[in-house]
C-alpha cells in the first residue's frame, strides 16, 4: 500500500495527544507533515510529545493563538469531550475540517458544538502506530471532496481505510477493530499461560504465544485465503489441532464468547453516546 505524502496539509490543531493521537501524530510527521504547520494542545504531554517541539512543533499555546486550522483532529477520551468542545469551538473556523477519533461520541453531538463544520467521524485501532492500523470513517453533508482527500490522506497514513456512509455501523466497528487487538492481546496472554500450565518454562510459553499469534496474524495479512481456510489447513482429522478445536468450537466455545464481547463493546460504544 503506497503511503501518502502529508507535505502539502496546511496548518494542523491536534487536542489531544495520548497513546493513539501521539502515535498518529509520529506518522503523519514521518511522512512529510510539516512540524512548524501543527499545534498540539494536550495537558499531560509524553517526553516524546513535548521533544517534537524542537523540530518546530508548538504544543499548548496560549488561548487564541491559533484560530481556524485548515485541519483539528480531535483524539482526547470520549468522557472528557463536552468539557474540551468548548475550547475546541473556539480554535476551528468555517472553513476548518474537524477529524474526531473519539470513540461513541456521533457526528450530532460534535454538530451541537460545532455547527456548519465539516466533520469526519473516524475509528481508526492501535496498529497505527505501526502503519498496520484499520480505519473505518463516516463523513457529515458539509464534507467536501477535496476534504475528504485530506482525511483520507490523513487517516490513510496509519494504515488501511474504508469509508461508510451509515454512521450506526460505527458501534460495531468499534467492538470490531477499535477494541479488537486488545482481544488478540489476550489470545497470546491466555495461549501463554496455557503453555505455562502444559509444563513450559515461562519465558519459552511467552516468546512460542508471541511469535504464534504474531506470526498467524501476518500469514493472514499476506494470504489471499480467508480465516476457515486457514484454520482447515492447520487441522488434520483426528489430530492435536482438532482435539484443541473441539474445545474452542463447542457450544460455548470461542465464537459464542466473541459475540458477546463484541455486543457488550458496541453497546457500551453506543452508552458513550449519551
Amino acid at each position: 500500500m503506497t503511503k501518502p505524502n502529508l507535505s502539502s496539509i496546511g496548518t494542523l490543531a491536534l487536542v489531544g495527544a495520548g497513546k493513539m493521537g501521539g502515535a498518529m501524530l509520529q506518522g503523519w510527521l514521518a511522512l512529510g507533515l510539516d512540524p512548524k504547520k501543527v499545534t498540539v494542545f494536550e495537558p499531560s504531554p509524553a517526553p516524546e510529545i513535548l521533544a517534537l517541539a524542537e523540530n518546530g512543533v508548538t504544543i499548548n499555546p496560549p488561548p487564541g493563538a491559533i484560530a481556524n486550522p485548515q485541519v483539528a483532529i480531535l483524539a482526547v477520551k470520549p468522557q472528557v469531550a463536552p468539557d474540551a468542545m468548548t475550547s475546541v469551538a473556539k480554535t476551528v473556523g468555517a472553513n476548518t475540517l474537524v477529524i474526531s477519533i473519539m470513540a461513541g461520541r456521533t457526528l450530532s453531538f460534535l454538530e451541537q458544538h460545532l455547527p456548519g463544520v465539516a466533520i469526519v467521524r473516524a475509528m481508526p485501532n492501535t496498529p497505527a502506530a505501526i502503519g498496520r492500523g484499520i480505519t473505518v470513517a463516516v463523513p457529515n453533508p458539509k464534507v467536501s471532496a477535496a476534504q475528504r482527500k485530506i482525511a483520507n490522506d490523513l487517516l490513510a497514513a496509519s494504515g488501511s481505510i474504508e469509508w461508510v456512509d451509515d454512521e450506526k455501523l460505527i458501534d460495531a466497528v468499534t467492538a470490531v477493530s477499535g477494541s479488537g487487538p486488545a482481544y488478540i492481546f489476550l489470545l497470546a496472554e491466555a495461549l501463554g499461560k496455557a503453555a505455562v500450565a502444559a509444563g513450559l518454562p515461562q519465558p519459552l510459553a511467552d516468546k512460542l504465544a508471541r511469535e504464534t499469534v504474531s506470526g498467524a496474524g501476518e500469514l493472514l495479512h499476506q494470504s489471499p485465503l480467508d480465516p476457515e481456510t486457514l484454520r482447515k489447513n492447520v487441522t488434520s482429522p483426528g489430530g492435536t489441532t482438532a482435539a484443541a478445536l473441539e474445545i474452542l468450537m463447542g457450544p460455548d466455545g470461542l465464537e459464542k464468547l466473541m459475540r458477546e464481547a463484541v455486543a457488550a463493546a458496541a453497546k457500551r460504544s453506543r452508552e458513550l453516546a449519551g
